[in-house]
């Protein structure tokens, strides 16, 4: 049974996102984690953006939040998201790839936690954060989805994760959130 999706994203992943929860239905019941790579410093309007795009709430994670909260949470600018047995803990630790939050840092932690019960995604972006963690989670029995690369606003991202992972699913945008209400509702369609 699934506990966990994370999805990450860079470069163009405000859309890709979007595209996603919108195909998300209300009733969705696993909870999904957001990575996305942006700045910083400065206003942050992710959530408020995402919110919109679909029927699931939209927040930031919050330090020591229960991994059951349902809805969308989204990886606080400036912070990693470490996934343990039950919840999830912010850390400022060092930047991952130039980045904070870490993609990497969020689906290796999950895949350590939950195992089978992850299912992690990887889009659009023009760096390798991702690769490694997606990798951690075909190893530990989760199931890996990658955008496809060829029709990804920057490809290197998804085909970086492509390479090292051998995820069990390569899709386009427009299928992966009708992938992830089959996984959610059927556990272990594609292993």
């Amino acid at each position: 049974m699934t506990e966990l999706i994370v999805i990450g994203a860079s470069w163009g992943g405000l859309h890709a996102v979007g595209e996603i929860l919108a195909g998300l239905p209300g009733d969705f019941g696993v909870t999904v984690l957001v990575v996305q790579h942006r700045a910083e410093d400065g206003e942050d309007l992710l959530a408020g953006l995402l919110d919109r795009r679909g029927p699931l709430p939209v927040r930031e994670v919050d330090d020591k939040q229960p991994l059951d909260a349902g809805g969308v949470l989204i990886a606080p600018a400036g912070y990693h998201v470490l996934v343990e047995d039950d919840h999830f803990s912010l850390s400022t630790d060092a930047r991952v790839r130039f980045s904070r939050p870490s993609i990497d840092v969020a689906l290796e932690t999950a895949a350590d936690a939950l195992g089978p019960a992850l299912i992690g995604v990887v889009l659009t972006g023009a760096n390798d954060d991702g690769a490694a963690g997606l990798t951690a989670v075909r190893r530990r029995g989760g199931i890996a989805v990658v955008q496809n690369p060829e029709t990804a606003e920057q490809p290197e991202m998804p085909a970086a994760a492509r390479a090292a992972a051998s995820p069990q699913v390569v899709a386009e945008l427009a299928e992966i959130a009708p992938l992830l209400v089959r996984l959610a509702a059927n556990g272990d369609g594609v292993r």
